[in-house]
């Protein structure tokens, strides 16, 4: 016994949200009251020493000093503390770190931060914004249309936030009407009218090659992104089998293939038991695409079908009768407003959607990842990064002033990287979540995450947006149409919980919403009725909304700092464990109910206190949800499993009678069949699928 050494065990591990770590330091040794104890200052913190001098270990004669070790450090703008103990015990020890805790949270409470209201006819966004978000405004100004792009994350940032914070009562932009609306011969009238020219052109190039008179309205220059989109071969393939591209088209847009993509979070601070391997996931999102290059073929084939695109028009407000749609927008050039009428209205316009909020008060989203980044033409060093391989998901530290951040990188042309930094957030109208505040996280923590210097960086143009979620308890409880309307892509919350976007979403189900769409417009379906079954829900994406849950904290509320790495740590460590093709599968969101009851068992076995985790990070409200996602779930596989096969047989012999005859029949029937197949697993992701080609109408 006489050779033990002193040994040091960590007692407490907190969170505090705000990047001024002196102020927290000078609090410690200043403000904090430790009782009794003699409180010794320390660069990073305070010791505090106890004069009790009874032995910490019976029959030891060399003593352990009877000390705490509180320190504070910075990663993340967000400072940490930790409390380490000598000793095995020390005097009131609980009483003290109670005492702690509750006084440096009541200090440095979290703090949601709001972009300041400015007036841009008096000077530039970049004077406005600079003494608030200094970082975001001198690498913007780098940026080859910097000041036109941060106008667009500051008017994007508002326009969410006016959403969140209205929820109940929404900016009415539909208005129905009993008796038909004067129509003046002026007006152009077209069978679709696309709201959004991201998501919207792909669909709407489509839709215009089937033979049906097309408009596009955009409020951005046409072909101007905000994100860039990364997707697999098998899922790019859906657009040849639809007939929009070419094989050697879609070979023209990709800017990048991968060898692999990572999946690894932030384990220092986790039990060992619990770290998780990288998770290699070659074929999730490796390709690249050059997104403007693919908008600006998508509108090329628009116009080659005979389609119209409107540019920097803005959508104001829209008239619905029995038999048409009378749309009423402003020419931004001209500040001048105009209207045109149609058969239908597609919202594409994402989370920035007026309609979307309308046709679901209360809870048009449920979850929104804010999501900034920038594509890096050049500058960092060669050893920081191999452009063969992909960064999925990453996180470099634990919870941060309230969110656990979280990293993509993604190879691209030449040089370039893109980046992106966000994390999943409830939909809080105290807490709408932060574009611009997240940019000044990304400008200063990039270093933290790759090695560089920032004013080495060449900037291409800067990635953003709010990226939507809606956690559904079945297929009917949203609304994404209303008469001659529909929603797709994120307006309609058209999303998967682990990594893909709207894009990713909408390509995978383009067949799907593009049959069933051709189906009602052929046969004058355009009622609410009709329109709501044309939806890409799937009752497996249904159930894992959970996931997302998980990864969020609540408004609000502090949570250990590791819980949530802890828990992607545990889940991610399973599918590393399994063959590729089950992490492809799962991620993908084509995984069946026994798989998904297998890994979860897995998971609870693996981490018993994952339930209270889950339960704690949830609440009893959604966690009675997910019940019923789950028993849905079961219920949908059990169908799918009996008579999946045979109900896809059978469709196509029913066509030719049934459709002439009861058309509204059979878009419901063909709905179904959708709903049973949807999800299914691929083995192969580097072989092209067949597919049901729409032929074009003459």
């Amino acid at each position: 016994m006489g050779n033990l050494q002193p040994k040091m065990k960590e007692i407490l591990y907190l969170e505090i949200p705000t990047p001024d770590t002196a102020a927290v330091r000078n609090w410690l040794q200043t403000k904090f009251q430790p009782g009794t104890y003699d409180k010794l200052l320390t660069s990073d913190g305070i010791r505090l020493k106890s004069s009790d001098t009874t032995p910490a270990v019976v029959d030891v004669t060399e003593k352990l000093p009877n000390e705490l070790s509180v320190f504070v450090w910075n990663v993340q703008r967000t400072t940490y503390l930790k409390v380490f103990r000598w000793s095995d015990r020390f005097p009131q020890e609980t009483q003290i770190l109670r005492n702690l805790t509750y006084q440096i949270r009541d200090r440095f409470p979290h703090h949601y931060s709001a972009p300041p209201t400015i007036d841009l006819s008096k000077k530039s966004i970049f004077e406005a914004l600079a003494p608030y978000y200094p970082l975001t405004v001198k690498y913007f100004q780098k940026m080859p249309n910097g000041e036109y792009d941060l106008n667009r994350a500051y008017w994007w940032e508002q326009r969410w936030r006016e959403g969140v914070r209205n929820p109940q009562e929404p900016k009415q932009v539909i208005f129905s009407h009993s008796s038909p609306l004067p129509l003046s011969s002026s007006f152009p009238t077209y069978d679709l009218i696309y709201i959004g020219g991201a998501l919207g052109v792909i669909h709407a190039a489509v839709m215009a090659r089937l033979g049906y008179k097309v408009l596009l309205v955009e409020r951005l220059p046409f072909g101007k992104m905000n994100r860039e989109w990364n997707i697999s071969r098998l899922e790019i393939q859906s657009l040849v089998n639809l007939g929009l591209l070419t094989s050697s088209e879609v070979e023209s847009i990709i800017a990048r293939e991968y060898k692999d993509g990572f999946n690894k979070f932030f384990d220092a601070y986790i039990p060992n038991k619990l770290k998780a391997p990288i998770l290699h996931t070659p074929t999730v999102l490796n390709i690249a695409l050059d997104s403007e290059k693919l908008l600006a073929l998508c509108g090329e084939k628009l116009r080659a079908a005979g389609g119209d695109i409107w540019d920097e028009t803005e959508f104001i407000k829209a008239d619905i009768d029995t038999s048409q749609v009378v749309l009423t927008v402003k020419e931004l050039r001209e500040q001048t407003s105009k209207q045109v009428s149609g058969r239908l209205l597609v919202d594409a316009m994402g989370t920035a959607s007026p309609i979307a909020w309308q046709l679901n008060p209360k809870r048009a989203f449920d979850s929104v990842c804010p999501t900034v980044g920038a594509v890096v033409e050049s500058g960092f060093a060669p050893e920081v990064w191999d452009s063969k391989y992909g960064d999925v998901l990453n996180s470099h530290g634990d919870i941060s002033r309230g969110r656990q951040l979280i990293w993509e990188l993604f190879p691209g042309e030449n040089e370039e990287l893109t980046i992106y930094l966000f994390h999943y957030h409830q939909v809080n109208p105290e807490n709408p979540g932060s574009l611009l505040e997240m940019y000044e996280d990304f400008f200063a923590i990039l270093p933290e995450y790759r090695r560089c210097d920032m004013d080495k960086l060449v900037w291409k143009k800067p990635t953003f947006g709010y990226i939507p979620g809606h956690f559904s308890v079945g297929s009917r409880d949203r609304t994404v149409a209303f008469n001659r309307l529909i929603a797709i892509g994120d307006a309609a919350s058209l999303q998967s919980p682990l990594v893909f976007t709207g894009f990713g979403s909408l390509v995978r189900n383009l067949e799907r919403l593009t049959q069933l769409l051709d189906t009602a417009l052929k046969h004058d379906l355009l009622s609410a009725k009709d329109l709501n079954q044309i939806r890409a829900f799937q009752n497996n994406i249904a159930v894992t909304w959970m996931f997302s849950k998980g990864m969020m904290v609540p408004t609000g509320k502090f949570i250990p700092p590791e819980r949530i790495n802890a828990m992607l740590n545990n889940f991610f460590g399973l599918l590393a464990d399994e063959p590729l093709e089950v992490a492809d599968n799962f991620i993908k969101d084509r995984f069946n109910l026994s798989t998904f009851n297998r890994l979860a068992l897995k998971a609870a076995k693996k981490n018993p206190a994952l339930l209270l985790w889950i339960w704690q990070l949830a609440g009893a409200k959604d966690l009675l949800r997910w019940v019923g996602n789950y028993i849905d779930f079961t219920r949908h596989s059990i169908v799918s499993a009996v008579f999946g096969k045979w109900f896809g047989k059978i469709i196509p012999q029913m066509q030719p009678k049934l459709e002439s005859r009861f058309p509204g029949l059979w878009l419901r029937l063909l709905a179904m069949n959708y709903a049973l197949s949807a999800g299914k697993a691929v083995n192969n992701d580097k072989l092209p699928v067949k597919s049901y080609q729409l032929e074009a109408k003459s």
